[in-house]
């Protein structure tokens, strides 16, 4: 079994970790690093997975890849991205008040300034729950939402790159 995984760990690891060093040093420049975080994972996580996969295709099989098996890595590649991020990120979030305080302010700001258009495209009840939960936006809130999006992109990636990578024992 680890003959399958050993590849997805240790680059579903540096994808994590890459992700939780970003968000810090976003947050250096940047009172949100949130959404720039995301743009971030967005091309990290599909490069985690796609090494994870062409190295066990390369190095642990033989040069043979099946869907299942390409599926399998990836899969554990993407999600051991989004927990060690979500896990990072919540830990710089608690360690920080700060940058808390700093990126529920830029989100509070970012409503604000299109409170028209919000209200004209999902309603003024949409937009009065959504002022709701970001005053109850906790920092494993804004962790989990990136977690999220590492998984979305992950999956997405994971089918493309097996199916491309794909080459069955004859």
């Amino acid at each position: 079994m680890s003959k399958y995984f050993r590849t997805a760990y240790q680059f579903g690891a540096l994808g994590g970790i890459l992700s939780g060093i970003s968000f810090y040093v976003l947050s250096l420049f940047n009172a949100d690093p949130s959404n720039l975080n995301l743009v971030f994972g967005y091309l990290t996580t599909p490069f985690a997975v796609y090494l994870a996969i062409r190295f066990f295709k390369d190095y642990a099989n033989g040069g043979f890849l099946s869907f299942a098996e390409g599926m399998s890595i990836g899969a554990v590649t993407y999600l051991l991205v989004a927990l060690l991020s979500t896990l990072l990120i919540w830990g710089i979030l608690l360690q920080s008040p700060a940058l808390f305080e700093g990126v529920q302010t830029a989100k509070w700001e970012v409503l604000a300034q299109n409170k028209a258009v919000i209200i004209e495209q999902v309603g003024l009840e949409s937009f009065e729950l959504t002022k709701l939960n970001l005053k109850g936006m906790s920092p494993w809130d804004i962790a989990l939402n990136d977690g999220i999006w590492k998984i979305l992109p992950g999956l997405f990636f994971s089918i493309l790159i097996s199916v491309i990578l794909r080459k069955n024992k004859s």
